[in-house]
């Protein structure tokens, strides 16, 4: 019998089915669906509404990786679309001003903002209906307004004070978008962002390429080099896209699969084959042993995730800067030998973390009538990412380029041209060589280890997709910048006795608050008795911690 965990909604659909973390932008993708869609069509629909109403995580002016499902074809395939570094990136120039590590925010922190290239290349080769159908509500949305909620508020009212502080002058911009009455946004209050429509319209008239080529280019060059951004207008016109074959591992007879490097994929799947060769059961059963059990599990996944990314920090990167040795990382021979450095009764000290912690993504998944899915993440980083927004464009700017570092010897050193380290990681999972369940999860250095928790709910413990991504979490990271990831935050949902076990094994325990956003918005769609296509059905739950609600038909 498994441990029951509290459930989120579960909303079933015979058609298709939306799952994002706002209410909105599900019911725009489910929109698109209805009106004859592709999955594409609905996940680019889905991630503009995010890039209006959650722009404090998402936006135009950020990255995106996909994991696109063909099902006429019976293939996945994976598509970065990530930006890179201005090609006059110096990370000698940088150390030789006595800068140490890559500022967290400001000009410098910029890359080339990706995920509007990657919407028009998935909507080449998968989409259907018109590009101005697609982006519709979210210029509606930016041009009429959307109402504030908590989350806007509270990620306003944060971000003003640091941003004041950090940027100075440079923050005139974000205050004149996000903050132009000088007070906090009350609850329910339209938010309206209209240069930020006029820059959807533009694209939705003259071409997903208009944010690289057109106008809107010219413009971004001149703000982006106001602001201190080495980035310049061949930066943009530049950029492209990658097509990528995903990768994957299979765990109990489950085929999990992730987007491979510069995505943070290969963590998670590493992490998976190091749980897999403990035994989970009684982590998952009733009896006079489950606590103990549970506390055992935990201890394992906390310290195999510290394992898994040390090997992120040593070798991630853009792999066409450095290759990481993924045939090695993800053996399970390798995992066997990882799994035997964990000490069942104490916590390690890890090493020093080499890249910046905390985060600020969306994950959206979309499966459509003919069987097609997408598993699709975007993101800005840190919250309103570098704090950096061209007030004529309403582009507010992603900060991925603080992830880069400085010393030479490093494979992430910052260079010309070049894709950063990214959290980022996509996720699916295959029965029979067939989507099981489309899931992902925000939440930085957490994602791998939100991931391997939904998946060993769903695999060794037999939760629905609601139980999954609804359950207790925890993660460990570093409690500051570059420091160990020695620090676990856990919700108390688990109980005080698993929190007070951890403690008793070593872990710098430090409890959440029940449901916390911090400890990421995980949601899934769960392809049910072969899905729309095959007679069966969909079930989509969207995480309790975010403002989603899962959108089926």
């Amino acid at each position: 019998m498994t441990r029951p965990l509290v459930p989120a909604f579960l909303a079933r659909g015979a058609h298709g089915a939306v799952v994002a973390p706002h209410h909105l932008a599900t019911a725009a993708g489910l929109g698109i669906l209805r009106a004859g869609g592709t999955a594409v069509d609905g996940a680019i629909a889905t991630n503009a509404v995010l890039a209006v109403v959650d722009n404090q995580a998402c936006g135009i002016g950020g990255d995106a990786f996909w994991l696109i499902w063909d099902a006429a074809e019976r293939h996945q395939v994976g598509l970065n679309g990530s930006g890179r570094s201005a090609r006059t990136a110096s990370a000698a120039a940088l150390r030789a001003q006595g800068i140490r590590t890559m500022p967290l925010r400001g000009g410098l922190s910029i890359t080339v903002p990706g995920a509007v290239r990657s919407w028009g290349d998935a909507h080449d080769r998968f989409g259907r209906l018109p590009r101005a159908t697609l982006l519709a509500p979210a210029i509606e949305l930016a041009r009429d307004g959307f109402p504030a909620d908590d989350a806007f508020c509270h990620a306003v009212e944060v971000s003003a004070p640091l941003f004041e502080r950090e940027l100075g002058p440079n923050s005139a911009g974000w205050t004149s978008v996000y903050r132009s009455a000088s007070r906090p946004w009350q609850p329910g209050e339209r938010v309206r962002l209209p240069a930020l429509a006029g820059t959807l319209e533009r694209i939705a008239a003259n071409g997903w390429a208009e944010l690289y080529e057109g106008d809107t280019a010219d413009r971004q060059a001149t703000a982006l080099a106001a602001a201190g951004s080495a980035i310049r207008v061949d930066d943009l016109r530049s950029h492209r896209s990658t097509w990528t074959e995903p990768i994957g591992t299979d765990y109990r007879g489950v085929r999990v699969t992730g987007h491979p490097p510069n995505s943070s994929g290969f963590v998670a799947l590493e992490l998976l084959n190091i749980l897999e060769t403990f035994d989970p059961r009684t982590a998952f059963e009733r009896g006079p042993t489950a606590l103990s059990e549970l506390t055992r599990w935990a201890h394992l996944g906390i310290e195999a995730s510290k394992l898994a990314l040390a090997d992120r920090d040593a070798h991630l990167t853009d792999p066409e800067h450095h290759p990481a040795p993924l045939e090695r990382l993800l053996d399970k021979s390798y995992a066997r030998d990882l799994a035997r450095r964990i000490d069942p009764r104490r916590a390690a000290q890890p090493p020093s973390a080499q890249v910046p912690r905390g985060g600020g993504t969306i994950w959206l998944g979309v499966v459509d009538g003919d069987g097609n899915a997408v598993s699709l993440i975007q993101s800005n980083y840190a919250g309103f990412g570098s704090g950096i927004v061209d007030r004529l464009t309403g582009i507010a700017y992603q900060n991925r380029g603080s992830y880069f570092g400085l010393d030479e010897d490093h494979p992430n050193v910052l260079a010309p041209a070049k894709r950063t380290l990214h959290t980022l990681m996509p996720g699916m999972l295959f029965r029979n060589d067939q989507p099981w369940v489309i899931l992902g999860s925000m939440g930085g250095d957490a994602q791998p280890q939100i991931h391997a928790q939904v998946v060993s709910a769903l695999v060794d413990g037999g939760a629905d997709v609601a139980s999954a991504v609804a359950g207790p979490r925890w993660f460990v990271e570093p409690a500051q910048h570059y420091a160990p990831p020695d620090t676990v935050r856990i919700e108390p949902r688990f109980g005080s006795a698993l929190v007070a076990g951890l403690a008793d094994l070593g872990h710098a325990v430090a409890p959440t608050e029940p449901f916390d956003g911090a400890l990421g918005h995980c949601h899934a769609i769960e392809v049910v008795a072969g899905g729309p296509a095959g007679g069966g059905s969909l079930a989509a739950a969207t995480d309790p911690r975010s403002q989603g609600l899962p959108a089926t038909w």
